[in-house]
């Protein structure tokens, strides 16, 4: 699905669209009330994590969860990642593929009922905090500093898929790009759940010598918050001289890679992308689009793995 987020969700907060669409929250609502009935009872022996975030797009769950499978893959557990099929998803699903073994099907209880069969030990889900139909062993939420909450308001007055009071129900959250007021940023949630666990983490790209930093870049992207791969960029010094956004989850054409292998030429730039959007566009074939790979850290994977531990093993 095409997808651009409307500019007033991510304001500090509500505007006039914002309250005039209130009442259309009321379905989000509804979901959100039985989701916090849901009693947290286990109907599957293997352990199971969730990776989710409540803020729509763009907060690091997919390699949020592809740390986390390495983390429990050097513990010595036989471990899977596990994704519920979605067409419009094919950049997460082939990233996951390509970083983990997989387990990729329409239902999550099928994906459990499969996970057993294979005796695994554990299975991270990226996504899914909001079925009803799984209880989770774990259930961590992913937050970006720089897009935050946004303008705080449910969906479609803002960007949030549930309230922030559902954080009572959650273990832990990960705060991505630290660096915007991270203390007062770790009050505001505390204030709904006093004893979740916080972990911090970056990304850092792992192949920036495939790169020629002298030259003129055009970058381009389809994700949830795109300003986040500008700024990483600039950060490594990148000469960015024009930035294209396109909706998120964005199915590349013949016609988009030529209208942007045109302006390449008209500015006599290269042209970046993520790995997220390079996946879609290496299906058309061959171009001269780079894209840059990250990798996320922790600033304290030691507490984070006796956190986990603590949880599992419980």
């Amino acid at each position: 699905m095409k997808f651009k987020k409307p500019k007033f969700w991510d304001l500090h907060k509500p505007n006039f669209l914002s309250y005039l669409m209130q009442p259309l929250t009321l379905p989000i609502r509804i979901s959100n009330f039985f989701l916090n009935q849901k009693k947290n009872k286990k109907n599957h022996k293997i352990k199971t994590i969730c990776i989710g975030n409540i803020y729509l797009g763009g907060t690091g769950k997919t390699p949020t969860t592809i740390k986390l499978y390495k983390i429990f893959k050097k513990l010595g557990l036989n471990v899977s990642t596990a994704k519920k099929f979605y067409t419009s998803h094919f950049d997460e699903i082939n990233i996951l593929k390509n970083n983990s073994k997989l387990i990729l099907e329409k239902n999550r209880k099928k994906i459990i009922d499969i996970a057993e069969n294979k005796n695994l030990d554990l299975i991270i889900f990226d996504d899914g905090l909001q079925d009803k139909t799984i209880s989770y062993n774990i259930q961590l939420v992913c937050f970006d500093t720089e897009s935050w909450i946004g303008n705080g308001c449910l969906i479609p007055s803002g960007p949030l898929r549930e309230a922030l009071n559902s954080l009572k129900k959650y273990d832990a959250v990960f705060l991505k790009n630290s660096d915007n007021n991270l203390e007062e940023k770790i009050s505001i949630l505390k204030k709904y759940n006093s004893s979740i666990k916080f972990f911090i983490t970056y990304y850092k790209p792992t192949n920036l010598n495939d790169f020629d930093l002298s030259k003129k870049y055009i970058i381009f992207s389809g994700i949830g918050n795109p300003q986040n791969f500008n700024k990483l960029l600039k950060k490594n010094k990148f000469n960015i001289v024009e930035e294209i956004i396109f909706p998120d989850h964005m199915n590349y054409s013949v016609n988009d890679i030529e209208s942007l292998t045109k302006r390449s030429k008209e500015l006599n730039a290269e042209l970046i992308t993520t790995e997220k959007d390079y996946v879609k566009i290496s299906k058309i074939g061959p171009t001269n689009i780079k894209f840059l790979k990250i990798e996320l850290n922790l600033i304290d994977e030691e507490n984070l793995i006796s956190f986990l531990k603590s949880k599992i093993y419980e």
